[in-house]
């Protein structure tokens, strides 16, 4: 089993602006969060469509931080061609000196495709074009003169210097869980896997996606163990009981039954939080990804910083 590690991820319903981006990102990197993850849309919502170009944002934050590490969960496949994406994020990690985490998925966000005159092919082809993409990616971070001809995506003599400085190449996480498909590509190309399916989903339907993952390892020759299991979760967390159902009164939406609201999320103290995110290490998840739906507020990062993330690592 990995080292266990924490990240912080900035929900799709993320309501700040740059400057509380800036304030997060800052105080994650002083408390010994491993990594801050962004989102990779366009716009979101109605309610949500206020949205900061991901690479451009993540940039930004670098230049401000000294540690921490910066990813998306996931990048969409169809908004960059991938030559360009590799070259983009090699560059980003010999700025950082190697603060990349590239996490990449097929995309699926139908109206944004629609409304920037993306085309949106069904989602086998997607799936198809994620394959080519990761393969023309890890070619162009590790050869001198890649050069590959797929049936979506070509490249001839596509040089990429300088090289990312991590070696072999920076860590690539794949998003979903799909059986047929997503996890058939995770088990061939992948350094990690983000199951993105409903939160309600209880431990053995993340033992059974482990599973599945596992035996297409098998058809690739690869150890499972040589992919690292990610988690994304909110958590709710308080240093007592008291403060905790204030938490759930303030944040669950009214239309929402509470044992619902409970079981999608991490809750309680920080005692409880440990013991939870302990069901999910027995199972295999060694980096956990949370939010919180309070994290512009310092106290809330710095008491699962002190009390969760400092007992487990």
């Amino acid at each position: 089993m990995g080292e266990l590690k924490f990240g912080i991820n900035i929900p799709m319903t993320f309501r700040g602006d740059y400057s509380k981006l800036r304030s997060i990102a800052q105080m994650c990197d002083s408390l010994g969060y491993n990594s801050f993850w962004l989102p990779d849309h366009l716009f979101f919502s109605p309610n949500y469509n206020a949205y900061l170009e991901a690479w451009t944002t993540q940039t930004a934050l670098a230049a401000i931080t000294k540690s921490l590490r910066f990813g998306n969960i996931v990048l969409c496949n169809s908004y960059r061609y991938s030559s360009v994406l590799a070259k983009m994020a090699s560059t980003f990690d010999v700025i950082t000196e190697g603060r990349l985490e590239f996490g990449i998925g097929a995309g699926w966000k139908e109206d944004e495709y629609r409304a920037y005159g993306i085309p949106f092919p069904k989602a086998s082809v997607r799936i198809a074009q994620l394959r080519e993409a990761v393969i023309i990616i890890k070619k162009m971070w590790t050869e001198e003169n890649p050069t590959y001809e797929g049936k979506y995506y070509t490249i001839k003599d596509a040089i990429c210097e300088p090289k990312p400085v991590q070696k072999p190449h920076p860590p690539i996480l794949i998003g979903g869980s799909g059986e047929k498909l997503t996890l058939k590509v995770v088990a061939e190309l992948a350094d990690r896997c983000n199951f993105d399916f409903g939160t309600r989903d209880g431990i053995e339907a993340y033992k059974h996606k482990i599973e599945v993952l596992n035996r297409y390892c098998s058809m690739f020759g690869r150890d499972p163990e040589e992919i690292e299991k990610t988690l994304i979760r909110q958590v709710i967390i308080a240093e007592d009981e008291e403060g905790v159902e204030a938490k759930i009164d303030r944040f669950k939406p009214a239309d929402v039954r509470r044992e619902n609201y409970v079981r999608s999320r991490i809750v309680g103290t920080p005692e409880e939080c440990i013991k939870a995110i302990q069901t999910y290490v027995d199972i295999g998840f060694t980096y956990f990804i949370v939010n919180f739906p309070d994290m512009t507020e310092p106290e809330t990062l710095k008491l699962f910083a002190d009390r969760v993330i400092h007992k487990l690592s």
